[in-house]
């Protein structure tokens, strides 16, 4: 038996590849279903099942694709209703698996089909289990994401997912490996863990929501306190999961057309689509094609392009460093994002020596911030996470996070300047170009975010650790 845990950084995310005897599995697998493949082929093995733990909010999963390409059925559990050939299976149903078994323990509350996979070995002991959104380390699922499609109130979801817990997963023996789909980072919970495997009994010491004699409603008031607004794309992401989508092939094939500077403008004008700029943020600010969007392939590129494009189907362009237009093809697919229409031949670049129009950002360093800023007169947005900001933050700074830009944009007063910042640069070209794309040009973004300017003579708020703030 071989365990792999698949961890992919920028969503935070795990899927899992399992063999026993020249037969696999794969769980909650990513969109794109190549590397699966290639390890498929690699250990002569032939894939029997794909286990979805539910419908992902967050991701768009290879599981359509990756069933077409081998013929493995598709296993979901109790009450879902996928529109595609699947498994559903029932509670307490096993998958047998070389020299061990996949069992379903139906753990809803997170989503209504939520399910947690028991692994087996070879002696019938109680191994492992691939816990989806249902258990993470140091967090549980949140409640709110379903509360539409299942009718319910988060509370009510919250008091399921508490007697999941409970009478499925904290009577299994303490020494069970927890696998989960996400660690810290993923918008699906808010207290998670850096690491990314623990075990039962670790978790019922350590994680707040296993608390022994915790009441229910202990827990639903502490599961759902402090909730911020899912991602927009959330809800797309889920009806793509449940409903079928484009061939990830197709996808990459659309997004590798090269699109030449001299029919660039007319292919955005004729399609309607977004310029995605995907490159480093500092080389953005140096020069761009007017109106683009900079969203680095380098950080949090599809959580981003997920929380602040409002529309899956929404076409795009992308302008990438030269030999990144896979990568930032197949990111945006992880998301949904499929409505793309090619990228810029050359990049940036080309468009530069084709003597196009470039704009650029007002950007300038910290210690240029430091001489220009006057606590109290000067306007300065800080549009990092509440947490951080309450962490420490520049003397009356304003907070507005980045995740929220779309409302509290139209509250910026177009003649009164302002300084812009994030942490380290990468969140405020993202808003700075989001503000140049509509029509705001009275601020200047500084380079190196907070990072640089805590180490200014800039007055700071007193520092508070931000395990206390969340």
């Amino acid at each position: 038996m071989k365990i792999e845990q698949i961890y992919t950084g920028c969503l935070a995310q795990g899927a899992y590849y399992i063999t026993s005897n020249n037969e696999a599995v794969i769980i909650d697998p990513l969109r794109e279903i190549q590397p699966y493949l290639d390890r498929l082929k690699r250990d002569n093995v032939k894939l029997k099942y794909i286990f979805e733990t539910h419908f992902h909010a967050d991701f768009v999963s290879g599981h359509i694709d990756l069933s077409r390409e081998t013929g493995a059925p598709i296993v979901y559990g109790p009450s879902a209703n996928p529109e595609f050939e699947a498994i559903i299976a029932t509670d307490g149903q096993e998958f047998p698996l070389g020299d061990i078994k996949i069992k379903a323990l139906h753990t809803p509350g997170h989503t209504m089909e939520s399910t947690t996979y028991l692994l087996l070995d070879k002696n019938g002991k109680e191994y492992a289990i691939f816990s989806g959104d249902t258990l993470f380390i140091g967090d549980v699922g949140r409640p709110d994401l379903a509360q539409k499609s299942a009718h319910m109130t988060q509370e009510q979801l919250a008091g399921i997912l508490y007697n999941s817990l409970r009478t499925k997963i904290m009577t299994l023996p303490d020494e069970v490996i927890v696998y989960p789909a996400h660690g810290a980072g993923s918008a699906c919970g808010k207290n998670m863990s850096k690491e990314t495997v623990g075990t039962i009994g670790n978790q019922k010491a350590t994680n707040y929501a296993l608390r022994a004699n915790m009441t229910e409603d202990e827990f639903i008031k502490e599961v759902t306190d402090g909730l911020l607004p899912p991602p927009a794309y959330f809800g797309m992401n889920v009806a793509m999961n449940k409903q079928g989508y484009e061939s990830f092939d197709t996808v990459l094939h659309n997004g590798m057309k090269a699109i030449k500077v001299n029919d660039f403008e007319s292919v955005v004008e004729e399609t309607g689509a977004l310029i995605l700029d995907t490159r480093k943020n500092g080389a953005f600010a140096k020069g761009f094609i007017p109106q683009s969007i900079n969203i680095g392939i380098d950080g949090d590129f599809a959580p981003w392009v997920g929380a602040l494009i409002a529309d899956v189907k929404q076409p795009i362009i992308l302008v990438t460093e030269l030999g990144q237009e896979e990568e930032s093809v197949t990111r945006l697919s992880r998301v949904g994002f499929d409505n793309l229409i090619g990228h810029l031949e050359g990049g940036f670049e080309a468009w530069k020596n084709g003597g196009k129009e470039v704009d650029t950002i007002n950007r300038i360093t910290a210690e240029e911030f430091a001489k220009k800023v006057k606590i109290g007169e000067s306007k300065v947005i800080d549009i990092r996470k509440e947490s951080e900001y309450c962490a420490e933050h520049v003397d009356e700074a304003f907070s507005k996070p980045l995740a929220s830009i779309n409302d509290w944009i139209k509250d910026i007063e177009p003649k009164e300047p302002f300084f812009l910042h994030c942490a380290g640069g990468y969140r405020s070209m993202i808003a700075a170009s989001i503000l140049q794309a509509r029509g705001f040009r009275n601020f200047t973004e500084i380079e190196g975010g907070f990072n640089a300017i805590a180490k200014t003579v800039v007055p700071k708020t007193d520092f508070v650790c931000q395990s206390k703030v969340l």
